[in-house]
């Protein structure tokens, strides 16, 4: 298990190339699948902002994202970071903030979202937009 603030910061290491060709700046999730889709970067040249499908993440570690290829997803999905984001019920209350969220490194399924008021359990989750992720209440 890891968390995402772990992975924030790690260095994208591609399997013949000296260096990294970037940070990661989030993970993208897709909720109605549970799982991580995409590992956003950014790139040392030009500063720019790269997204990498989940299926070319080779291992996850504690020094390092190592990936298998550095191709582009053809589709980007939007850029909706669980970090920090308001979570609100399918009613529209409040439930807090979102602080973390663990994850398999191995297969990318989201196991837990922490809030500010406490864990969110994955089956929960019903939706992530620009404002909040939305949970089915209790």
């Amino acid at each position: 298990m890891m968390l995402f603030s772990e992975v924030r910061g790690l260095p994208v290491v591609p399997p013949q190339e000296a260096g990294p060709i970037g940070t990661v700046t989030s993970l993208t999730v897709d909720v109605a699948s549970g799982v991580v889709s995409h590992v956003r970067l950014r790139g040392s040249r030009l500063g720019r902002e790269r997204v990498l499908p989940w299926d070319s993440v080779h291992a996850v570690g504690p020094g390092a994202v190592r990936i298998r290829s550095a191709a582009t997803s053809g589709t980007v999905p939007p850029r909706h970071d669980l970090l920090g984001r308001r979570v609100l019920t399918e009613a529209g209350a409040g439930h807090g903030a979102v602080l973390d969220v663990a994850f398999d490194p191995g297969t990318g399924r989201v196991l837990a979202v922490f809030t500010s008021r406490g864990e969110v359990p994955t089956d929960r989750l019903l939706g992530l937009g620009d404002y909040a992720l939305v949970v089915r209440a209790d």
